[in-house]
Formats: C-alpha cells, sequence, structure tokens
C-alpha cells in the first residue's frame, strides 16, 4: 500500500497542501484526508490533487496533527518566498492572496464575480492556464 505523498506549502493565513500520489492511493486513505480537510472546513479540488485550509498552521504542527490522527504519509515542505500580492476583500477567504486560492474557486469566481478585483482574478486564471 502507498504512502500519501504531501507536499506542504504554508500561506500568510492559510495552508495547501498538494498530493503527488493521489491516483495510488486506495479508497480508504482517501476518505480520511478528505475528512481532515472537510473538518478544517477546507476546499479539496480533485483536479488539481490540492487541498486548501484557512488557517495559519507551520509544517511542523502540519506533521504533529498528521501523527495524532494516525495519517501516515510522507511530508515534504514547499518553501516560497512571501511577495506582496493582492488579498481577497470579501467571503470566506477575505485576507487570503489571490494565488493561494484553489483552481475550484478561482473558476467559481471567473463565472460569478463582476467586482472591482476582477482584473487581478482574470490574471491570476492566466497565471495558471485555466
Amino acid at each position: 500500500m502507498n504512502k500519501p505523498y504531501l507536499i506542504f506549502t504554508q500561506n500568510k493565513n492559510s495552508f495547501s497542501v498538494y498530493i503527488k500520489n493521489l491516483e495510488q492511493l486506495n479508497v480508504n486513505q482517501i476518505k480520511k484526508i478528505e475528512s481532515f480537510v472537510s473538518n478544517r472546513n477546507g476546499i479539496f479540488d480533485f483536479d488539481t490533487y490540492t487541498f486548501t485550509v484557512a488557517k495559519k498552521l507551520k509544517f511542523d504542527d502540519f506533521i504533529l496533527l498528521l501523527k495524532h490522527l494516525s495519517i501516515d504519509a510522507i511530508c515534504e515542505e514547499n518553501i516560497i518566498i512571501a511577495q506582496n500580492q493582492p488579498r481577497i476583500g470579501f467571503g470566506q477567504y477575505k485576507g487570503m492572496q489571490y494565488n493561494e486560492l484553489t483552481d475550484s474557486y478561482l473558476l467559481w469566481l471567473k463565472v460569478n464575480y463582476r467586482g472591482i478585483d476582477r482584473v487581478i482574478i482574470d490574471k491570476e486564471l492566466k497565471k495558471r492556464s485555466l
């Protein structure tokens, strides 16, 4: 049985995790990860194999949390250099940078949002080739 291979990225007010080997995991492993994300009001984007949780968490604390929950995984930290990027000013993700949002939420904004930040959203969508 393969262990989930998780690549953790800490953002200013959230964290995201890319599951490198999602297609190789069994149903029970995926359900356990889904439960982890759901219990933290996160978003799981199956199209990009990524989940995002709008809570600040450090890599070491993430590892301890996984151990506490008996989630056996290989973990790697993706360190990004903080940049002063535009932040979302409304809704559930207020305060997060647009580059921290999941692809699925950006696509939702593409269809449903017509406000002042539309140019920023379009730029982020183009950057991700969505």
